[in-house]
Formats: structure tokens, C-alpha cells, sequence
């Protein structure tokens, strides 16, 4: 069963890592919308994955064909796209092109091909590969041993909080490498799991089943670093923070749980198309305003430009590669699933 309003919800996450970094490096509004504050648009992408992962396999059985299955409608939805952008950022880089990301050599290159490191907004990919693995734990668990997950769960948050989200980080033998980009995002994805366990259990009573609790989006400006009245060293802290996943939480919990599915502004076509192209928006939205940004143009002409290429060539590469290839993994996968099912004995 689909839940739409999940995909506006996608689409203002990329949206707020949009104008987070349109924001930054045109300085429009003095910058004000940016200094960081994408994050919490990528808070929302991990939590609406830990959620949907959740949601979507734990209440299926643990056996060879689901986990294959589950491992390439992940593989299909992510790293088609993702490996495109990075070897022509490898191809673009080596020969003094800035175009897409800086992945300057061989080293770098198989940093993100090994999914430990990441450039720009390609930090955020290995860490969601990582947790596709993480997430096989959960679904082992799942069955017969549900409250293991929620045990370590409480245990890694716990460690994480007493450890200070140790910084590792380095390379080997020139290859970079980033444990702390998944040790940071663990606490979004485990958040979005236990929502998704709860998601069709819950009975939310009538009464709570408000559209005004869209308000809650809401929270999310306030937390901006020029916004909110915390300290200086605080704002740069806003993955290390609880209380900031506390209410990140409570915005996404408030959004799937509370608010009605009919919602106007959260069930339309406007946000069906945004939550699609979500992806390669993300992927592609940072090189597209670089560029815009040496067009001598007001900062006005730069975002409405800035904004409608992203858009457009977002919805190029969903509709003419991301898609079909997902569909193509996804039927190629069907076709040997039915191959590989074993034949019903003769009736003789």
C-alpha cells in the first residue's frame, strides 16, 4: 500500500538541501537559509528510508528470495545513478573539469566506489548502502526476536551518545575513508525502523487524526542555524544532537502518523512528482547552481534558473534512466525468481 504523502515529504527534503545550498553559495537572503541547514532535509531522506525499509520487508519472511529481491530493489533504486555521476565526476575531474564532483584520482574514485567515502552531497549515499546491510540484522530479528531490535537499537544510541560519535576517519594506502558519516546517521535510520514496525499496528485515535498537525513542518526553519537561539558550537553539532533528532522525530512522526492521507498539501500531483525526481534532484541540484551562480544575473534570476534546470534534469534522468533501469533490474530479477521456483510434481 503506498502512502503519498511520503512523496512530498521526499521532495521537501530535496527540496531543503536545495535551497540550503543555493542559499550558501549565492549568499541569498545573507545566507540565511543555509550555514548547514540541509542537514535536515537528509535527516528526513534517512528516516523516511529506515521507515520505508521497515514497513516494506520486516513483516515478510527472512528466505533467500525476499532478501535477493529486497537487495536489488535497493540496488535499483540507488546505484544506478549514483555510479553514473561518480565515474563522469572521475572522468570530468581527471581531465580539469569542474562540472559535477571533484573525484580527482583513482583513490578517490574507489573511496566511493567502496561506498566509505563520499564528495559534496555524495557523502550521504555510502552510509545508506551500509545501512541496507545494517537493516538484514533487524529483519533476522524480525520474526521471532523483535525485541533484540529495539535492545540494540537503545544500545548503539547509548554508545554513540557516551562515545561522542567518534570521529574515524582517514585512508588506507591513499584510499579515503568516513566511519563517521554512518555513525552520525545511525540514530535517523533506527528512529525511522521503529516507526515502521508500529506503522500498521498503531491505532491513532480519531480525535489525534488532525491536518492542522501539518504545522509541525514548521520546526524544522526554526532549528536553522540563524534561526535558532542555541550557542554557536551547538549549531555545528546538529547530527550529535538528540534533541535535534527528538524533534525531527516528532516532525515525522506528526507527518505519517498524525496528519490524514488526504491531506491537500501532502496529496497532490505537485508533490508525487517532486518526491520522484527526489533523488536525482539531490544528485545533480549542487553542480546545476555552481554553474547558474557565474551567470551575471540577480540572485532572483539565478534561483528561478537554478531551480527550473534542476527540476528538468531531474525528471530527464528519472524518466529516461532511473526509471527503466530500475524497472529492468527489477524484471530481470522476477524473470529468475520464476525460473529458479522449483515445478509442481505430476499428478501421476
Amino acid at each position: 500500500m503506498e502512502i503519498r504523502k511520503l512523496n512530498t515529504l521526499r521532495g521537501l527534503a530535496a527540496l531543503i538541501v536545495f535551497f540550503t545550498h543555493f542559499s550558501d553559495i549565492t549568499n541569498w537572503l545573507g545566507g540565511a537559509l543555509g550555514g548547514g541547514s540541509g542537514a535536515y532535509g537528509v535527516m528526513l531522506f534517512f528516516l523516511l528510508s529506515g521507515f520505508l525499509m521497515s514497513y516494506l520487508y520486516l513483516d515478510k519472511d527472512f528466505n533467500q528470495r525476499n532478501i535477493t529481491d529486497y537487495f536489488l530493489a535497493r540496488a535499483g533504486r540507488v546505484l544506478p545513478l549514483y555510479l553514473v555521476v561518480v565515474f563522469c565526476s572521475f572522468i570530468l575531474s581527471s581531465s580539469g573539469n569542474d562540472s559535477l564532483y571533484n573525484i580527482p584520482d583513482v583513490n578517490s574514485l574507489l573511496g566511493h566506489l567502496l561506498f566509505i567515502h563520499g564528495e559534496s552531497v555524495l557523502w550521504s549515499i555510502p552510509p545508506e548502502i551500509q545501512f541496507y546491510f545494517i537493516f538484514v540484522g533487524f529483519w533476522v530479528l524480525a520474526k521471532n526476536r523483535a525485541g533484540y531490535i529495539y535492545l540494540s537499537i537503545l544500545a548503539v544510541m547509548i554508545l554513540l551518545f557516551f562515545a561522542n560519535f567518534p570521529r574515524i576517519y582517514g585512508d588506507i594506502k591513499g584510499v579515503p575513508y568516513n566511519v563517521f558519516s554512518v555513525l552520525r546517521t545511525l540514530p535517523y535510520f533506527f528512529v525511522g525502523v521503529v516507526f515502521g514496525m508500529h506503522y500498521r499496528s498503531l491505532n491513532v485515535p480519531e480525535y489525534l487524526r488532525k491536518h492542522w498537525f501539518i504545522l509541525a513542518l514548521c520546526l524544522i526553519p526554526l532549528m536553522y542555524p540563524e534561526f535558532t537561539p542555541v550557542a554557536t558550537g551547538d549549531k555545528a553539532r546538529m547530527w550529535l544532537s538528540y534533541e535535534v533528532l527528538l524533534v525531527m522525530s516528532t516532525v515525522f512522526f506528526c507527518i505519517v502518523f498524525l496528519v490524514p492521507d488526504n491531506n491537500v498539501l501532502l496529496a497532490n500531483r505537485v508533490g508525487d512528482f517532486i518526491g520522484k525526481i527526489s533523488y536525482s534532484l539531490y544528485l545533480f541540484h549542487m553542480p546545476i547552481i555552481v554553474q547558474v551562480n557565474r551567470l551575471e544575473v540577480s540572485v532572483v534570476i539565478k534561483l528561478l534558473l537554478s531551480l527550473f534546470l534542476s527540476m528538468l534534469v531531474a525528471y530527464i534522468s528519472y524518466r529516461f534512466f532511473e526509471r527503466p533501469v530500475a524497472k529492468l533490474i527489477r524484471r530481470k530479477a522476477s524473470n529468475k525468481s520464476i525460473n529458479c521456483a522449483p515445478t509442481a510434481p505430476d499428478a501421476t
